[in-house]
């Protein structure tokens, strides 16, 4: 299946795009995916402390995971 992931301010300077199609097996869950990113974009492995969500809904590491998801990365940001 393919998903769409959708980075964030700082992921999206470690990985280097908005966002990606990514093709997981089926039936794979939020880990896999944040797996998958670390193998393919070592630099993401740096970022360790983000929220993720599954169509604009938060959703946790184990959260399944269906054909067409946008998967967000979403890091903590500062500002002031």
């Amino acid at each position: 299946m393919k998903i769409t992931v959708k980075f964030f301010a700082i992921s999206r300077d470690l990985v280097g795009k908005n966002e990606l199609a990514l093709a997981l097996p089926n039936g794979a869950i939020v880990q896999q995916a944040l797996d998958q990113l670390n193998t393919d974009y070592p630099k993401f492995r740096s970022l360790t402390t983000y929220m993720t969500a599954i169509n604009m809904e938060y959703a946790d590491k184990n959260t399944r995971l269906n054909e067409g998801d946008e998967l967000a990365i979403i890091p903590p940001v500062s500002g002031g």
